[in-house]
């Protein structure tokens, strides 16, 4: 690190107390505070502009009082970044909005798997969907119930779903997932174990639906294609990078990470099926020296956090 300033970067964080105890870990506070950077937490239940001074801040919550204690603390300093703007943040909260930006881009080789919105569990009858079919919670909103996903084999899987949630077509990947980290300038791209691939032959076995919780003993049954994942190539970087050059405009965010599969119809074409805002970067090599350069970049002005 080059030429640290006299005087120690103050970075403000307000965060919820799972993300707190992920990422406020001991290593990161060592290497940025050797290194300019001091994290302090905020107390979102006061005002704050009553606290600080703060060269920045970093956040992750959501309901409307932190809203409006943001917004007014950004009236005032208008200077001071914010990472992230809250309607930046939004689209990421919900799971048609967020992919609606995948599309936008027109990449080469690149879109998203097809989807529809069910607001009311009726007229299920034509949805002009192929099984096998991921049902997901419309909310991303990091709470458990988003997290409840199931994999729906026939038109019976879908009786016990509760409304609003995203219908996505199941698309076979080799059973490999590339989850891209983005932290402002750096991303990189690490593959792992995903659901495994499902036969025409085999879906006609599967009935009803299963929970993303069990659906590692879906192979073991029978229902799914064993995974060559040692020997599965990585996407190539300079597509991954177009893709995160892109997204971090479409989006205005530089906090995010994105999954990705290959499809396994054509090896040529990739599908993003998420994006996370913030989402757990301790899981990535070196992160604590990634995440004090990025957030030395944001007070630099060498990035430009949306609205700020």
């Amino acid at each position: 690190m080059s030429n640290l300033s006299s005087k120690p970067y103050q970075i403000g964080y307000a965060l919820t107390p799972k993300k707190e105890q992920t990422f406020i870990v001991p290593s990161l506070l060592s290497y940025a505070s050797q290194n300019g950077v001091v994290l302090t937490k905020i107390d979102p239940t006061k005002p704050l502009i009553q606290q600080g001074p703060f060269d920045c801040i970093l956040h992750k919550l959501y309901d409307s009082d932190w809203k409006q204690s943001l917004q007014d603390f950004a009236s005032r300093n208008p200077n001071i970044p914010i990472i992230a703007s809250p309607e930046s943040i939004d689209i990421l909260r919900n799971r048609i909005s967020m992919l609606e930006t995948v599309s936008k881009l027109k990449i080469n080789n690149t879109g998203v798997p097809k989807q529809i919105t069910i607001t009311e569990v009726t007229g299920l009858e034509n949805l002009k969907l192929n099984f096998p079919l991921i049902a997901k919670p419309l909310d991303a909103d990091g709470s458990e119930t988003s997290h409840k996903l199931h994999l729906i084999f026939d038109k019976d899987g879908l009786n016990n779903l509760t409304a609003p949630f995203v219908l996505q077509e199941f698309v076979n990947h080799g059973g490999v997932i590339f989850k891209v980290y983005v932290a402002g300038k750096y991303f990189r791209c690490v593959k792992r174990k995903s659901l495994p691939d499902i036969s025409e032959e085999n879906l006609v076995n599967l009935k009803g639906s299963l929970p993303f919780s069990q659906v590692s003993n879906l192979a073991a049954a029978g229902g799914g294609e064993g995974c060559k994942f040692e020997k599965t190539e990585m996407p190539p970087e300079s597509l991954v990078k177009e893709l995160v050059e892109g997204l971090k405009e479409e989006l205005r965010l530089n906090l995010f990470n994105f999954d990705v599969i290959r499809d396994g119809k054509n090896k040529e074409n990739y599908l993003v099926i998420d994006i996370n805002y913030f989402p757990g970067y301790a899981k990535m090599p070196d992160f604590e020296s990634v995440i004090t350069d990025f957030l030395r970049d944001v007070v630099h002005k060498d990035i430009n956090c949306g609205d700020n």
